[in-house]
């Protein structure tokens, strides 16, 4: 069971998490629905495939046999989260992903129980989203006294995947949501908010990230909001479909990406983080490969969990090139 399955290896991020995980020395085998290019990527990587749908949950389950963790890299996660985390309840494995979409971290949430009961732990986010924030969120707070308030602001700088630009679409669609003592709400004040993320304060437009689940778990602040600043091609318009599957290695070096994280405690004060990493496509690879090989290695708890509970808060930096800045 020391096993990793990638299930949308061929994908943009899928087929890098695919090489990193075998550059890493991990036993893997990849898996999607495109028989031709698994095996395309499986002679390249010299490793083993399996060709499988999700639309039936039994067959889902029994493909997962015989592994010890199913990473998700196949989005929209809508599609691909809830077939592949029953069938890792199901199995008594572990289920991780790479995803930004907010209902997924709920769904996860709302199966803790279940996985608990199955040995499962639930890690969704394991890569770019939500690993820095995570980490940045609860090693603030651990610096305030009665922390009240948690505010995060991501950076998205350069072009977007063909993936994510779809992924995107669920994550507007889930609609504005913030966390007010403790629960999950309709945000009512849609206005920008001010972030500075090293060069002076920019407006960062409010959206449902995976934080407004993650980081309620793993600092227990009751109120948060989730905001981002988007420049160059993200977040793209008009037919995805027509989109190149991701930025290549010069853009994605020429677009690093930053996140800020402010936290206001009971007696106001505010305290405040900015994290800088490789760009986002980049540091996905390295935290989710690294994320699988310490959960092959025993790192897992039963239920649903997040990277810093899990790994700790030096996880975000334990990956090259990442840089923290307190104020």
């Amino acid at each position: 069971m020391k096993t990793l399955l990638i299930y949308g290896a061929t994908g943009y991020t899928g087929r890098m998490i695919a090489s990193q995980a075998k550059s890493a020395g991990l036993s893997i085998i990849i898996a999607g629905r495109n028989a031709q290019s698994l095996a395309a990527l499986a002679a390249e990587l010299d490793v083993g495939m399996r060709v499988f749908g999700l639309e039936d949950a039994a067959e889902t389950a029994r493909r997962l046999t015989g592994v010890g963790v199913v990473l998700n890299c196949a989005g929209p996660f809508a599609g691909t989260a809830k077939p592949l985390i029953n069938a890792a309840i199901a199995q008594g494995i572990h289920y991780l992903d790479i995803t930004a979409e907010i209902n997924v971290y709920r769904l996860a949430e709302s199966l803790d129980d279940a996985a608990a009961q199955a040995g499962s732990m639930l890690l969704p986010g394991v890569g770019w989203d939500v690993v820095p924030t995570d980490c940045l969120a609860v090693r603030l707070a651990r610096q305030v006294q009665e922390p009240r308030r948690l505010r995060i602001a991501l950076q998205v700088a350069g072009a977007m995947s063909r993936g994510s630009a779809v992924s995107a679409g669920e994550i507007i669609g889930a609609g504005l949501l913030e966390r007010v003592n403790g629960s999950l709400v309709t945000k009512q004040n849609a206005e920008a908010g001010w972030f500075d993320f090293g060069e002076g304060p920019v407006a960062c437009a409010p959206l449902s990230f995976g934080d407004l689940v993650t980081a309620w778990h793993s600092t227990g602040i009751p109120d948060i909001e989730m905001f981002v600043n988007v420049t160059g091609d993200a977040f793209p318009e008009g037919d995805l479909s027509l989109l190149p599957d991701g930025p290549t290695q010069a853009e994605r070096d020429a677009n690093r990406a930053r996140a800020v994280a402010e936290v206001t405690g009971s007696d106001g004060c505010i305290y405040r983080a900015v994290i800088e990493t490789v760009n986002g496509y980049t540091y996905t690879p390295l935290a989710a490969v690294e994320a699988a090989r310490r959960v092959l290695k025993g790192d897992a708890f039963p239920g649903f969990q997040t990277p810093a509970i899990v790994f700790g808060t030096e996880f975000a930096l334990s990956i090259p090139g990442t840089l923290l800045q307190t104020a």
